[in-house]
């Protein structure tokens, strides 16, 4: 039935129109991902109300498109220009940026997108043949699993700071404040605005990634060291560089299953989005990784843990929002709209009265996946060589748009401040050697931890005990663990180099 099922979508998905509109979401979607603070929510929602006069089947292919081409244009400008399309690229700026300096943009680009798709892949088989007992498991996440979850993520800052732990944790509790900014998001309670009614709100993620990653890296290389291109060498795009790629990924399977798996498990939890899952993904990879000293440094096993993560989490969000109408992810609540507006309630008539159009869906995101491949992997001949620009060009260019970004998420000038006060703070960080991804990654995480703490409390007091209620779940003591595992590693780690280097030492002797 499944099969007869994912066939029929599949054929829906090849006919001449569907095909075409498929082609427009992917390429539609690689512009809104690429363009920071345009981001694949804006861009499903900016274009559902186009899929109102197309067939139920049509409007949600094209969706599918716009929403896999968004996972993989983000990864564009975190590799070039050191800053990312979405949340969800965070991690693949971590080696992408490292890799255009070396005048490999390319190898990045190309890695982004075999990996992008190959991560969707994953998750989309996991989508049309395991949604429904998946979807109950995803309801069994309640506040004390998210909690943990957002604690299990702080622990990544141990792995991100080798140079200086202080250091990090420093930047985290700093990541951590900044998330404090606002309402509180139990109570109420207004906190650390200052007066300013803009920042009830909070601090707009995007904002703070431009500024943080964006901005120091042009005050640092193209006005402080006064250098004539944007990279130490110019990018010389080659056709072999697609097929060396992509063998270097498939040499390392453990890598690429591992970063799906992570990604399609924090996509169906109800919430996390691909931000978490593609830090949590990098931090394993390179914790698992026979030369975990290359990580940071460029490398094309970086960039690919990180999107393999953050594409895998698409469809993965998708599982309970289509088996019981809760959105993994922002994105998702969107095509939630889709549904209903085209009479599709979800639930198990998705599965059985609207099966052709379900499947024709997930097979759209199938399909996708393959075009981001062809797209990506042919388009970073053109990609590739923007930052070949002179930077007297390129530099203002870039500033612009990071301007037209922090102000187009919420229309607010104060947005497009705080974005130029982050990057004087973290270009002042850079000099101190503290590295912005704490910061960030303590903004991203501050919400899920006071929001799962608060409600744990609440809802512990009520059941008869807060710390039973937090800690003797079954998830919940699985994330405890992996808590624990991931804050003693960098101990383990650091004891195992030491008795390398003491044995090495013996050897020489």
């Amino acid at each position: 039935m499944l099969l007869e099922a994912a066939w029929s979508g599949l054929y829906q998905v090849f006919l001449p129109y569907n095909l075409l509109v498929l082609s427009i979401g992917v390429f539609m979607g690689i512009i809104f991902g690429a363009l920071p603070g345009l981001t694949a929510t804006m861009g499903l929602a900016l274009l559902v109300p186009f899929t109102f006069t197309m067939s139920p089947a049509s409007g949600l292919i094209m969706l599918a498109g716009i929403y896999v081409g968004a996972m993989y244009g983000d990864s564009i400008p975190a590799i070039l220009i050191n800053t990312p399309g979405t949340p969800a690229a965070i991690a693949t700026t971590f080696d992408g940026f490292p890799l255009s300096q070396k005048g490999m943009a390319q190898h990045a680009l190309v890695g982004a997108a075999v990996a992008s798709a190959f991560g969707s892949l994953m998750a989309n088989m996991v989508l049309a043949f395991a949604a429904p007992p998946l979807a109950m498991a995803s309801l069994a996440f309640g506040p004390p699993e998210y909690f943990w979850l957002g604690i299990f993520g702080l622990t990544i800052i141990a792995s991100l700071s080798a140079e200086s732990l202080t250091k990090g944790f420093l930047a985290g509790t700093v990541g951590l404040l900044l998330s404090a900014v606002g309402m509180a998001p139990i109570g109420g309670d207004v906190r650390l605005t200052f007066g300013f009614p803009e920042l009830q709100a909070g601090i707009s993620l995007i904002v703070a990634l431009i500024g943080f990653f964006c901005l120091p890296e042009i005050l640092i290389s193209v006005i402080g060291q006064r250098r004539a291109a944007y990279t130490e060498k110019p990018v010389k795009p080659e056709l072999k560089v697609v097929w060396e790629v992509t063998k270097i990924l498939f040499r390392h399977p453990g890598l690429m299953l591992r970063s799906s798996f992570i990604g399609t498990l924090i996509g169906f939890a109800p919430g996390a989005g691909g931000n978490i899952a593609s830090m949590v993904s990098y931090n394993e990879a390179k914790r698992w990784d026979k030369n975990p000293e290359e990580y940071g440094k460029g490398t094309v096993k970086g960039v690919a843990a990180s999107e393999a993560a953050n594409s895998a989490m698409a469809p993965g969000s998708l599982i309970p929002l289509l088996t019981l109408g809760i959105p993994g992810s922002p994105p998702a609540a969107v095509i939630l709209g889709a549904l209903m507006l085209h009479g599709m309630r979800p639930g198990a008539d998705l599965f059985t009265t609207y099966a052709d159009v379900t499947f024709a869906f997930i097979m759209g995101l199938l399909v996708a996946a393959f075009m981001v491949t062809l797209i990506g992997s042919f388009g970073s001949f053109v990609f590739a060589r923007i930052i070949n620009i002179p930077s007297r060009f390129l530099a203002p260019a870039i500033v612009f748009m990071t301007v037209l970004g922090s102000y187009a998420i919420r229309n607010n000038v104060l947005d497009v401040w705080i974005m130029f006060l982050f990057g004087i703070v973290g270009y002042v960080s850079r000099k101190l050697k503290f590295h912005p991804a704490p910061i960030v990654l303590g903004l991203i995480l501050g919400p899920f931890i006071e929001e799962g703490l608060v409600q744990s409390m609440l809802a512990g007091q009520a059941a008869g005990g807060i710390i039973r209620y937090m800690v003797f779940r079954p998830i919940s003591l699985v994330l405890i663990s992996l808590c624990i595992v991931s804050g003693l590693w960098p101990l383990y780690a650091n004891w195992k180099a030491q008795k390398s280097k003491a044995a090495e030492k013996e050897g020489k002797k």
